[in-house]
């Protein structure tokens, strides 16, 4: 009886769902230890072949994810468990739902129960891949908020580049995110990019490549996948591929000199995948209706022999318009012509039932061949095992508040704002402010000197109900407590006009902070000012350009279309921290030491920048000015 009772025992054991074993594996994870690329071979070589012609397809494919609280009956969480059964999809990329302009950021609990859930229902183990260009801030709150990559392109550190990626592979693994499609080795070379922009590092080939490379190196040392993008440049185009078909059109001597330069960087440097873009590159591929991502003269040819790249070639999204107008009629095609080009994973078919039925068809066809798809889905494999994750594929809930939002990493990325602040020009009439109006204790509730707004800002953003201006406003306010701010976009700056160029006149100094920002599918130029919101800076620098500060709160470009900017201040991010530093800069609180990585025609060249030193010190319970506190 023993016997039998202990048989009994072992078949129970060994019937137990995997993940119930991966949960007490948990406790002992280490998610953030360096990626090996070795690690999981054998593993991957042995699952291959126990994987029909389907899940072997499915295996190509890559789905959003919008990560929130879901209940297991809701449709959304429903169609993730088709995806994943029906079609067998392999990996997803995570995000969070929109709303209008309204990005939903959700908590890291919340991502990281959901991806361990999708987990636990999936045959073989996720690969989970985010767009966190800015950190894990980009989509989850509490995490630590850094600016755009132009913002280290101005700050020129390479090491800040190593511990940004660091720090997000630390917090993106934390919470169940394997892969981060970034660093960017666009170089931004048309200032007219509306899609690219300060999504770049910068102007500079050589300065962008080692960006890219530090980036690649801390964050593989934790644990991260990194990819670049977008292949084989996307910096010197004029339309955004989320709408339409953009066009590399400089020669083959261009592409070698100023467009390859970083992904050959990237590829010494050991990058896990390159994502290939949605753009026309004629001197590489003559066809007009072959975008790169399904032109075999760019992936294969360029990118795999003439590069040697051995890694994940990946899609940019199928379902771009700047690759869909080109199969209307057939959208299951556009993942077939991708595969065929080279490409391993194929990233948010814009149909993936059609998709996936087209690519079984082709391999059932014999028009792809069983090799070549073998040949993606092993690496596909090897992937997950070098991370792995065919060992352990959720992560513990309990070690994420010891690992996101540490208050040390929190202050770095607050410092790489700092330094990337770039004073391009500076008439000595306004700049530093000073704080007017603040309590002499600190203390609230007491009686306030009003400075009867003698100091104006005024805030231009794309929507009044975003978050953009709300951290600026409320540092401002807490330097001058009864300053007037204004916010205006551009459905109210017409009607606003004269309320506005009122307070211009009879205020002694005007801050005139822009928020423009590349921002993908944005119908018209995302990085230019609506006519609206464009007409009412000009006015405000005609009444009064020698009292007003520009600062340009992400597109550094800005002052091309103003020539009468006197005072000119570049961010080159819209993130909080980025707020805090104009803030800061603004009142002399820090250094400026940036210089500008990209050039803006007819105002300055790339490497400007004004530097001056601190000359207010931050006192317990306010801020007062260093020279009072001397005389003291």
């Amino acid at each position: 009886m023993p016997r039998i009772f202990s048989a009994i025992l072992l078949v129970v054991a060994l019937a137990l769902p995997t993940f119930a074993k991966e949960k007490d594996k948990d406790k002992n994870a280490k998610p953030s230890a360096p990626i090996n690329t070795t690690r999981g071979d054998k593993w991957a070589e042995k699952t291959l072949h126990t994987l029909s012609v389907e899940e072997k397809v499915g295996q190509l494919f890559m789905v959003w994810c919008r990560a929130s609280f879901v209940n297991v009956e809701s449709p959304e969480y429903l169609e993730w468990l088709e995806a994943m059964q029906k079609y067998h999809v392999g990996s997803f990329a995570m995000s969070v739902h929109v709303d209008g302009p309204f990005l939903l950021r959700t908590e890291p609990y919340e991502a990281a129960e959901l991806l361990n859930r999708l987990q636990h229902e999936s045959k073989l183990p996720l690969l989970f891949a985010a767009d966190f260009e800015r950190g894990v801030s980009t989509r989850l709150m509490g995490t630590t908020n850094f600016p755009h990559a132009m913002a280290f392109g101005a700050d020129g550190n390479i090491e800040d580049a190593e511990t940004f990626g660091r720090i997000t592979a630390q917090e993106a693994r934390a919470v169940g995110v394997h892969w981060n499609f970034f660093p960017d080795a666009d170089v931004n070379s048309n200032p007219a990019n509306p899609i690219i922009n300060t999504r770049s590092f910068g102007e500079d080939p050589k300065q962008v490549g080692d960006l890219v490379t530090a980036y690649i190196k801390g964050a593989r040392e934790a644990g991260m996948l990194t990819t670049v993008k977008h292949f084989p440049g996307h910096g010197d185009t004029a339309t955004d591929s989320h709408l339409g078909v953009a066009s590399v059109n400089g020669d083959r001597a261009h592409l070698e000199s100023i467009e390859l330069p970083p992904f050959r960087q990237a590829i010494a440097a050991g990058v896990d995948s390159v994502m290939v873009a949605h753009v026309t590159v004629p001197a590489l591929d003559p066809d007009p209706n072959h975008v790169a991502t399904i032109s075999t003269a760019v992936v294969s040819d360029l990118l795999e022999k003439q590069l040697g790249f051995k890694g994940l070639i990946i899609t940019d999204a199928l379902d771009m318009a700047g690759l869909t107008h080109l199969f209307a009629n057939d959208i299951g095609r556009a993942a077939v012509e991708a595969f065929k080009a080279g490409n391993d994973l194929l990233i948010i078919p814009a149909d993936l039932g059609a998709s996936y039925a087209s690519m079984v068809k082709a391999v059932r066809s014999g028009e792809i061949s069983q090799q070549r798809l073998d040949h993606s889905v092993l690496k596909i494999l090897k992937i997950k095992g070098s991370l792995g994750l065919n060992k352990t594929r959720t992560v513990d809930l309990s070690t994420i508040s010891k690992a996101v939002g540490k208050p040390e990493n929190i202050k770095f990325g607050q410092q790489v704002a700092d330094s990337a602040i770039t004073l391009v020009r500076d008439n000595g009439k306004v700049m530093p402010l000073k704080s007017k109006g603040t309590t002499q204790a600190g203390l609230p509730y007491m009686t306030r000197e009003e400075t009867h707004n003698q100091v104006l800002a005024v805030l231009f953003s794309d929507d009044v109900r975003t978050d953009s201006g709300r951290a600026f406003g409320r540092e401002f306010r807490a330097r001058i407590p009864d300053a007037n701010v204004i916010y205006v976009d551009p459905r109210i700056a017409a009607g606003m006009s004269d309320q506005v160029l009122m307070a211009v006149d009879e205020a002694q100094t005007v801050v005139a902070a822009v928020y423009v920002i590349p921002t993908a599918g944005k119908i018209g130029n995302s990085v230019a000012m609506a006519d609206a919101t464009g007409t009412l800076l000009q006015q405000v620098l005609d009444h009064a350009a020698g009292k007003t500060a520009v600062v340009a709160m992400g597109n550094p470009y800005l002052a091309s279309d103003f020539p009468k900017i006197e005072n000119y201040m570049c961010t080159f991010s819209n993130a909080t921290v980025s707020e805090v530093s104009a803030i800061k800069a603004l009142f002399g609180e820090i250094a400026i030491r940036g210089h500008l990585p990209v050039t803006i025609p007819n105002i300055a060249q790339r490497g400007a920048g004004l530097e001056r030193p601190a000359q207010v010190a931050k006192a317990k319970g306010g801020y007062r000015h260093a020279r009072n506190q001397a005389s003291k």
